[in-house]
């Protein structure tokens, strides 16, 4: 396929407003309801940070999703057609305990970057994994190891 040629910005300056349940939706399938809530106070609340769609997608260890994907698709027509993307939610992983990246909400629209571009800079909110979280894992790893 042809490289895709955008000239305009291609990212609103933040999240929509459906973006955080459907972030608090995904996380409710990995965390407790009451971090999952202060997961998603915390990412409103941080501020808008960029990063390049390969290395979001390195720090998931998630796959590339191909560019027929469906959604990937959606995502890479809207640009086409001059839609802004919404920001992407992130809950940053931990190096010391072997963590990943979540993407909490953007998945697909990381996934359309990349295959527009692969250095696409794409705007974020991301916070930390909760401490009770990196607590959790890292006595589930301690207790691995022995």
């Amino acid at each position: 396929m042809a490289p895709i040629s955008i000239t305009e910005p291609i990212w609103m300056h933040k999240p929509d407003k459906h973006d955080y349940p459907a972030a608090a939706n995904y996380l409710s399938l990995i965390a407790d309801a009451h971090i999952v809530d202060k997961m998603v106070k915390d990412l409103k609340k941080a501020p808008i940070v960029t990063f390049h769609a390969k290395d979001l997608i390195r720090a998931s260890r998630l796959p590339l999703l191909a560019m027929d994907d469906f959604h990937v698709r959606q995502d890479i027509v809207k640009v086409i057609t001059g839609v802004k993307l919404s920001p992407v939610l992130l809950v940053r992983g931990g190096i010391e305990l072997d963590l990943p990246l979540t993407i909490a909400d953007g998945y697909h629209r990381v996934c359309a970057s990349y295959h527009i571009a692969d250095d696409t800079a794409i705007p974020a909110r991301v916070i930390d994994l909760p401490s009770q979280l990196k607590k959790a894992v890292g006595e589930i790893a301690k207790s691995d190891k022995k």
